[in-house]
């Protein structure tokens, strides 16, 4: 069995454009995003490794803030989890799969977590 590296950046809050009804559209919605990667891994690593031997946790992040398109509406939040795996996968050709979670926080009424899960592998 291979070993596995997963990095997991979790509970980043941003305003997204999405959203298909009325009082959803023209403005962005406040979204908990959390991300799961996972790697190639080394067969060891020690106390002299460097970085690019792993991945900055900050490309996460960036994936799910800054790399979102600024002025796009994304009518379902399925789509902004498909736009960070993708950038995931543009970033760096380690990264074999990314789970994306995402919860619309406007429509928590009771501490509720509605929202989705998204798994992708890379393809080919």
């Amino acid at each position: 069995m291979a070993d596995s590296l997963f990095l997991e950046v979790t509970n980043i809050e941003s305003d997204v454009l999405t959203g298909i009804y009325s009082e959803e559209t023209g403005r962005p919605q406040p979204l908990r995003i959390s991300m799961r990667v996972k790697l190639k891994a080394l067969d060891h690593y020690g106390p002299d490794n460097h970085l690019s031997d792993s991945k900055n946790y900050m490309d996460l992040k960036w994936a799910a803030t800054e790399g979102l398109p600024r002025g796009v509406h994304f009518k379902l939040i399925e789509s902004v989890a498909d736009h960070i795996c993708e950038t995931l996968f543009a970033q760096d050709s380690r990264v074999l799969s990314v789970e994306v979670k995402i919860v619309k926080l406007a429509i928590s009424e009771h501490g509720e977590e509605i929202g989705i899960s998204l798994t992708r592998e890379r393809k080919g």
